[in-house]
């Protein structure tokens, strides 16, 4: 029988995750980084594979069951579950906490499929060994979200950020990273975004994508790209970089840099306007291009 052949396949826990809003309103959804970047990349017509954990808490098919992508699951004792504690409108400001945590992945196992990207979308330390980096990169493109290599829960349940150990071991077999600027600084030492892409560059990583609240930037090596956020609502900022990154990565198998960083951005301006995972069409994010980034080449 032929392997099922994909685009990318998403790896990482489901999250049962608590929202509460700078005015004490709460909302329960189940969302982590492999639903957002799942819906994202599935709905803007990539061919994806999901593979996840659930445990007994969740109904796997009823979180999927709208979604494009083709799922692989293993149980789990417990899933991740995160209570997010939001202090602005904007919901730039939080405060984390993790109520449980979902069983480790290993790259044994990982479905037996070809898929072109290994995109680790994990949500803390542990999610992941570092070795699976190594050991996918044997057999296609790896992509990291390095939240799950630095966001740490305590035995309290607060979630706080060290530095990734490891960084320079297996930074080289990394060809996506993608950090935000507060982890970018804390990976480097550098405040300065592009001194930091040059960097982490510069220990291995091939193509860096930091996100911002006002840009997304790009390096290379040898240019920096940019991108303005041009979200009209903040509503949906849950799965902001998940959505961005699954959104940049799947463009770029067909397009170059410029115009995977304009696709990506859109998509995550246009998924902001509403709460959880983009349930919207590759056309819809077209004619977001269209109307708000005309001026962008």
């Amino acid at each position: 029988m032929k392997k099922a052949c994909y685009d990318t396949m998403i790896v990482g826990p489901i999250s049962l995750d608590i929202m509460i809003d700078c005015h004490d309103n709460e909302e329960h959804l189940v969302g982590g980084a492999s639903v957002q970047s799942g819906f994202a990349a599935s709905n803007v017509g990539a061919r994806t594979a999901i593979f996840t954990k659930a445990g007994d808490e969740v109904d796997i098919y009823k979180v999927f069951e709208d979604c494009p992508a083709d799922v692989y699951w293993r149980p789990s004792a417990h899933c991740t579950s995160i209570r997010n504690k939001y202090f602005t409108e904007d919901k730039e400001r939080r405060e984390c906490t993790l109520i449980s945590k979902s069983d480790q992945f290993t790259f044994e196992e990982l479905p037996p499929v070809e898929t072109k990207i290994y995109h680790f979308a994990g949500l803390t330390v542990g999610d992941f060994s570092d070795e699976i980096f190594e050991k996918a990169s044997a057999l296609g493109k790896v992509a990291v979200d390095v939240q799950c290599l630095l966001r740490k829960g305590e035995p309290d349940g607060s979630m706080t950020f060290h530095d990734w150990a490891d960084k320079k071991k297996y930074l080289p077999f990394i060809d996506f990273l993608k950090t935000d600027a507060a982890e970018a600084e804390i990976l480097t030492g550098q405040t300065d975004r592009r001194e930091a892409a040059r960097m982490l560059h510069s220990w291995g990583a091939k193509e860096i994508l930091i996100t911002h609240n006002t840009e997304v930037l790009a390096y290379d090596g040898n240019e920096f790209y940019t991108c303005p956020i041009r979200a009209r609502s903040f509503a949906g900022r849950t799965g902001r970089g998940d959505t961005t990154f699954a959104g940049y990565l799947t463009e770029r198998l067909h397009a170059g840099i410029p115009e995977a960083l304009l696709f990506a951005t859109a998509l995550v301006s246009l998924k902001m306007e509403t709460s959880g995972p983009f349930r919207g069409t590759r056309e819809d994010v077209e004619k977001y291009i269209a109307e708000f980034y005309a001026d962008v080449k």
